[in-house]
């Protein structure tokens, strides 16, 4: 997170089932429900699909399915979180997306380096402790790595 020591990170905070995962509103362009999804032939697993947005053509990955979590049906809880990446617009689809919280630096610890030494785990940021739990954060635009992002395009 940008926060310098003594400052606050505003979050959005969303859910992928039962974990919470908090991501730095500065890496959020906007947050949509799904519309109609295009499926691509031979892409991926965790690519859902595309859509329009207002007529950019936008990649839909399945953060369920890119953490290695079971799928989920789209309900209405279901929002895209859409970043932009190398100029790339690509959109995060997640279980809902809660609200947005203020963490201080001094409540967002590091992880384990047996965990974030691992290539799966690079785009965890470290974990934020809250009054009601704690919020594992994530950078979004390290989800996927620069090849995969060239590869939707």
């Amino acid at each position: 997170m940008q926060a310098m020591k003594g400052e606050t990170v505003q979050v959005i905070v969303f859910r992928l089932g039962e974990e919470r995962y908090g991501v730095d509103i500065s890496q959020v362009r906007e947050i949509i429900k799904p519309s109609q999804i295009t499926r691509i032939p031979n892409a991926p697993d965790f690519v859902e699909g595309v859509i329009n947005l207002r007529g950019q053509i936008t990649t839909i990955v399945n953060l369920r399915k890119r953490f290695g979590m079971p799928p989920k049906p789209i309900d209405n809880d279901t929002r895209i979180i859409v970043v932009e990446y190398n100029n790339a617009v690509i959109g995060m689809m997640v279980d809902t997306v809660n609200e947005v919280k203020y963490l201080a630096q001094k409540d967002i610890e590091a992880l384990p380096s047996i965990i974030t030494s691992r290539e799966e785990a690079k785009f965890l940021k470290g974990v934020g402790k809250l009054p009601d739990g704690l919020l594992i954060l994530i950078d979004l635009n390290k989800v996927l790595n620069e090849g995969e992002v060239e590869r939707l395009r």
